[in-house]
C-alpha cells in the first residue's frame, strides 16, 4: 500500500502543468511608416546634386581676359607686347577686361604700377593715368642710329645729347647731369621707357622711332630743349632691359 501511495503522489506532482504564459513572445505594436521623413531625405540628396551641377556650370563659364606680361609704370598703356590673353571664370562682382577690347584698352593708361602675372580690371586705367611723385612723361623723336634695335617698353635707358650731324653737341655749356665725352653729353642716366610707336609713313618707311620716357621733373627742361633740335640718342642701361 505505501508503494502505491508514494507512486501515486508522484505522477500526481508530475502533471502540475507550468503557469500559463511562460516562454510565449509578447505581441507588438505594427511599425510606424514615416513617408514625411523619407521625403526629405530624397529631397536633400536632389538639391546637393543640384548644387553640385550648378558649380560644375559655373567652373565651366570661363572668359578669356587680359593679364600683364611685362612691368608698366604709371602713365603707361597695356598694349599687345606686356600683355597676354588667360582665361578666368566669370564673376559680375569683378570688371575683368576683355580680351577683345585691348584696342580700347590701350588708349587708357595705368594709374598705378602693374606687374607682370596681373589680371587686370577696368578701375586700374583712366584717361590721364598716374604718373610717380616729381616725374615727368617726355616724348621723343628719335632718328635711325639714335637708338638700339633692341629697344622696347619697360626698358631702362640713359639718354644723351649729340648734335645732329655727329660732331659735339650745339650747346656744350649745357651738361646736363653728366660731362661731355666724345661729343656726347649725359642728359638722363636712368631713363624710363613708356610707350613705343615704330609706325613709320605707310607707303615710306624711315627708320623713325616715337617713344615716351620717364624722367625727373628736373631733367624736362634739359630733354625737352635737346629733342626739339633731334639731339636725343637712347642707350639701353645693361641689366635693365626687358
Amino acid at each position: 500500500m505505501k508503494i502505491q501511495e508514494r507512486t501515486g503522489a508522484g505522477n500526481n506532482r508530475s502533471a502540475v502543468s507550468a503557469p500559463a504564459g511562460v516562454g510565449e513572445r509578447l505581441p507588438t505594436a505594427p511599425r510606424e511608416r514615416k513617408p514625411a521623413l523619407a521625403a526629405l531625405a530624397v529631397l536633400l540628396i536632389l538639391v546637393g546634386a543640384l548644387g553640385a551641377t550648378v558649380l560644375v556650370l559655373r567652373a565651366g563659364d570661363r572668359v578669356e581676359v587680359v593679364k600683364v606680361t611685362k612691368r608698366i609704370a604709371p602713365g603707361e598703356s597695356v598694349t599687345k607686347d606686356n600683355s597676354t590673353s588667360v582665361m578666368v571664370a566669370a564673376d559680375s562682382d569683378v570688371h575683368y577686361v576683355k580680351y577683345s577690347k585691348l584696342g580700347a584698352l590701350s588708349k587708357l593708361k595705368a594709374k598705378t604700377t602693374l606687374y607682370p602675372g596681373t589680371v587686370v580690371v577696368g578701375e586700374m586705367f583712366d584717361d590721364k593715368g598716374g604718373l610717380p611723385s616729381g616725374k615727368a612723361s617726355v616724348g621723343l623723336s628719335l632718328k635711325e642710329g639714335q637708338y638700339p634695335s633692341t629697344l622696347q617698353q619697360g626698358d631702362t635707358v640713359a639718354l644723351y645729347r649729340v648734335a645732329a650731324n655727329g660732331s659735339s653737341s650745339s650747346n656744350d655749356d649745357d651738361k646736363g647731369t653728366g660731362g661731355s665725352s666724345s661729343g656726347r653729353t649725359l642728359l638722363v642716366p636712368d631713363a624710363r621707357v613708356g610707350a613705343v610707336n615704330n609706325k613709320s609713313d605707310s607707303t615710306i618707311s624711315t627708320g623713325n622711332l616715337s617713344i615716351t620716357v620717364l624722367v625727373d621733373n628736373d631733367d624736362v627742361a634739359a630733354v625737352t630743349g635737346a629733342a626739339s633740335l633731334g639731339e636725343v640718342a637712347v642707350a639701353v642701361v645693361p641689366g635693365t632691359g626687358n
